[in-house]
């Protein structure tokens, strides 16, 4: 009985491991998109869709018959959709233009805690005061990173536009989390992931035309198929699966701590593949990032 009980976690964690392995390697493959000229809404767009058509015959039937409930709540949908598929990934392609994965994934590690941030401001979950000084923490470290540790910087205003969109980023996914967990929908995990893929598409859809016209052009190589395969296939699809496999077996809490992976895989790689540094500013940002999810995860004991 204890063995088989061994056997289910380790299960768990290879799935979490996995779910987590594969996002880190988006910011790597989106890193290198830059590189190849990908344009990021054309390389969002592409992906979406293709992600869409894949989950399609196995979703449609359960969308159909619950388009009622679907549409009693397509003003949520339509955020969800927005703030998930149509910004926060399009942005974090667009940033790493521009910045470094081993900064950008270090801002995206703040989302736990900006999510209780959300959460307190949208009266979903109450917060505690290690929470609000955990979010105060993660917010000192984003701004470390963000301006190298440079007070010349911060006088001055003068920032790569990189890091501050993926300040954009960060607070767009945070705002998702938090509106996720205000509604219990009535449709199972692939359908309603379906459902906020298609809301997503209706505003991705312009913003692929414009970066169109705007003479961004896509040329369909061998590195843009091999980023698209990947970003559908594993961010998009392998790790969603892994993820709710992972959760199924030892639950949200214990599985949460597993995102905390990101950063360390995200780092390792973009300085074994891009030779990136990883400097001081970053470190010193790190410290603060995690001592705001340290104490974020802390709970207030009852006198």
């Amino acid at each position: 009985m204890e063995s088989n009980l061994i056997s289910k976690n380790n299960s768990a964690y290879i799935f979490l491991i996995l779910a987590t392995l594969f996002w880190s390697g988006n910011f790597i493959v989106g890193k290198a998109a830059s590189l190849f000229e990908i344009p990021p809404f054309t390389l969002n767009f592409y992906r979406w869709s293709f992600a869409w058509l894949i989950l399609a015959p196995f979703t449609l039937k359960e969308i159909i018959k619950k388009k009622n409930h679907i549409f009693q709540n397509i003003k949520l949908i339509l955020i969800l959709g927005i703030t998930s598929i149509t910004i926060f990934n399009s942005i974090v392609y667009y940033s790493l233009n521009f910045t470094q994965v081993i900064s950008g994934v270090l801002m995206i590690s703040t989302i736990p805690v900006m999510i209780i941030f959300f959460s307190s401001i949208f009266r979903i979950e109450k917060t505690n005061i290690y929470q609000i000084i955990g979010v105060i923490f993660s917010l000192i470290g984003v701004a470390i990173i963000v301006t190298k540790a440079d007070l010349d910087k911060l006088i001055n205003l003068n920032f790569n536009k990189g890091d501050l969109w993926m300040v954009v980023a960060m607070f767009s996914w945070a705002m998702y989390s938090a509106l996720l967990r205000k509604k219990k929908f009535e449709l199972s995990q692939a359908s309603l992931l379906e459902v906020i893929i298609s809301a997503g598409l209706i505003l991705l859809l312009p913003a692929y035309l414009i970066e169109m016209s705007l003479g961004f052009k896509l040329n369909i190589n061998l590195p843009f198929v091999l980023t698209l395969g990947y970003v559908v296939l594993f961010p998009g699809l392998a790790s969603f699966i892994c993820w709710i496999k992972g959760i199924a077996i030892i639950g949200s809490n214990r599985s949460g701590i597993f995102l905390h992976l990101m950063p360390i895989f995200s780092t390792v790689l973009a300085i074994l593949i891009f030779k990136e540094k990883f400097m001081n500013f970053h470190l010193f940002g790190a410290v603060f990032i995690i001592g705001g999810i340290f104490l974020s995860s802390r709970k207030v004991k009852n006198g």
